[in-house]
């Protein structure tokens, strides 16, 4: 017997502190990756802070320049050509800058580990699955790391820019917005994360019409609803501003029409799979009458 066969095989067998054992397990592993690409940030502050975390407030970011170019390129002229305001940076407490320095690098730890992370999981998920369903969810692990990262870059590279030029350049007269280190980083992190997960929808809408519990038909009927719950959830990530609202809104949207295809081809081989077990239920039965 192959050895991953045994071993799942002795996974069957465990009893239930068995599998808290072998999740703790999965969990210190993961907890070690996060450890190892935090600690690999932490040491390049000066590359973490002034091109990855400041570089959206910077006039020379790709997004700003790209836009510029196209609307070059399109005959527009200088209409989609526009750079953040400057604005200065401050702290208000001392050691807010070790504390800042410390949480950035742990989310670009669990970024960066994302794919071993979810890799941990899925070996411990794995085992308890039956082949059919192993062979239907082939690749997962690949497709969540890729949808996760494309909607981190989505935040990063799109949402990020709008909205700090949007949120730095809304103020009053005689006012100097010089936001605190603090929240500039809270609003990046908004940015990013939150779009990372929601942009794994249509593998939880696959897994949901796996079991059962949603259908196509469902999520075309709630088509409206859906709608009115996106633009929550894109009100609560993003920051008080139309502009940032509906960067967010649209492709959620997308991807709530992606996971209703999901769905529709799920549900069209569940309903193959059912038929086939009905008609050769019904062929035994006519065997055994015959």
């Amino acid at each position: 017997m192959p050895l991953d066969q045994q071993h799942e095989q002795d996974r069957n067998e465990m009893s239930f502190f068995d599998h808290i054992t072998e999740l703790r397990t999965h969990l210190l592993r993961s907890a070690l990756a996060i450890a190892v690409v935090g600690i690999v940030c932490f040491l390049n502050k000066d590359f973490v802070f002034n091109t990855l975390i400041f570089g959206p407030r910077s006039p020379d970011f790709i997004t700003y320049r790209l836009l510029c170019k196209f609307s070059h390129w399109s005959g527009a002229g200088e209409v989609m050509c526009f750079t953040p305001p400057v604005f200065n940076l401050i702290t208000r407490q001392l050691g807010e800058v070790l504390m800042q320095h410390m949480y950035v690098s742990f989310w670009l730890g669990v970024i960066g580990a994302f794919p071993f992370i979810f890799w941990e999981f899925w070996k411990f998920v794995r085992p308890g699955l039956l082949d059919t369903e192993r062979k239907a969810v082939r690749g997962v692990v690949a497709i969540c790391t890729f949808l996760f990262l494309l909607g981190v870059s989505f935040g990063y590279f799109i949402i990020a820019p709008f909205s700090i030029s949007f949120l730095a350049g809304y103020t009053l007269e005689g006012l100097e917005v010089s936001p605190t280190l603090d929240s500039y980083v809270t609003y990046m992190t908004m940015f990013t994360l939150p779009t990372g997960l929601i942009f794994e929808m249509p593998i939880l809408a696959y897994f949901l019409a796996k079991i059962g519990l949603i259908g196509p038909s469902l999520l075309r009927n709630q088509r409206r609803q859906a709608i009115i719950i996106i633009l929550i959830v894109a009100a609560i990530i993003t920051p008080p501003d139309v502009v940032s609202q509906l960067l967010v809104t649209f492709p959620l949207y997308g991807l709530y029409e992606i996971s209703i295809l999901v769905v529709a081809r799920v549900h069209r081989k569940r309903e193959k799979a059912l038929k086939a077990a009905e008609e050769k239920s019904r062929q035994l039965t006519a065997y055994e009458e015959d």
